[in-house]
């Protein structure tokens, strides 16, 4: 019989093309990942891993291994999960990783409807920047990433799910342009800017597509304190509309901006992530997500 966790072993050095990675991965010593592959090639009686340089590689047999060993697994993580309900009542776990935004004002519309789905099911959520939640995804830290779009990874799968229109902020009772304003217009007010990846690209490409810069006086890396600032009358500020929906009792005023601005949320999870229950229900949910 095969041993599982040689071959989890297997398919970590491979993904990660390092024995020290992939000991840091299982929580493990990188003797005792060398251990494991040693004795899977002395089951198997062939040679499975080869050195590139640096870089740890299959063999032809590792290679021709290597998508059954992904299958076993993934066998084994399902098998388990169906038997977890049985042993204790618990339905499952998904771990979710997302920005400040997602997190407050999307999330937990879609967790709560999972739950009343799947009542047993457990949801972590991971707050971070885009690249530190990819880099979570990809070494299977986290099941599920919420993130503003683009997003890449040759491990990864992105699947754009929610359009967020990005708005002109400004203190309640301001005089909005006819049709929204424009980016010369607004490059002449006192500004206040999220500073977080993505989100802030997208906003300085639409300065930029104008032929100008944004230049704000301010820059934060949370969008409920530019609210705050932009409602005691420091100024505006270009903010996500889904974080907009619940106006502190109307001391704002919104308006699109011309021409119009978008971001687009994706679901980011790696291609060969086996799809328990509760993560197919949590990713049904954001698909049907309508803020």
């Amino acid at each position: 019989m095969l041993n599982l966790e040689q071959l989890a072993a297997f398919v970590s050095v491979v993904e990660l093309g390092s024995f020290t990675a992939a000991a840091d991965r299982a929580g493990v010593t990188q003797p005792a990942v060398s251990l494991q592959i040693k004795l899977l090639e002395q089951r198997l009686g062939v040679r499975l891993i080869e050195r590139a340089g640096r870089r740890a590689q299959p063999s032809p047999a590792g290679a021709e291994l290597l998508p059954h060993a992904r299958r076993i697994i993934g066998e084994c993580a399902a098998t388990l999960e169906a038997m977890a309900p049985y042993k204790d009542g618990a339905a499952g776990r998904v771990r979710i990783g997302s920005g400040g935004t997602a997190s407050i004002h999307l999330l937990p519309r879609a967790i709560a409807a999972a739950k009343k789905r799947m009542s047993g099911l457990e949801i972590t959520v991971k707050i971070g920047n885009t690249d530190e939640i990819l880099r979570d995804i990809e070494a299977n830290a986290l099941d599920l990433a919420v993130v503003t779009l683009p997003a890449s990874g040759r491990s990864l799968e992105v699947e754009p799910f929610y359009e967020d229109e990005l708005l002109a902020v400004a203190p309640r009772g301001s005089d909005m342009p006819e049709g929204g304003p424009d980016a010369a217009f607004l490059q002449q007010k006192v500004m206040m800017l999220y500073d977080g990846g993505n989100t802030r690209e997208t906003t300085d490409g639409w300065f930029a597509d104008a032929g100008l810069k944004a230049e704000p006086v301010m820059e934060f890396g949370s969008v409920e304190a530019i609210k705050e600032l932009v409602a005691a009358g420091l100024g505006w500020s270009i903010l996500p509309s889904l974080a907009l929906r619940r106006d502190r009792a109307g001391y704002l005023a919104t308006s699109p901006v011309k021409p119009r601005l978008v971001r687009q949320l994706g679901i980011v999870m790696r291609r060969d992530k086996h799809l328990t229950r509760g993560l197919r229900e949590v990713v049904k949910c954001l698909r049907e997500f309508k803020a």
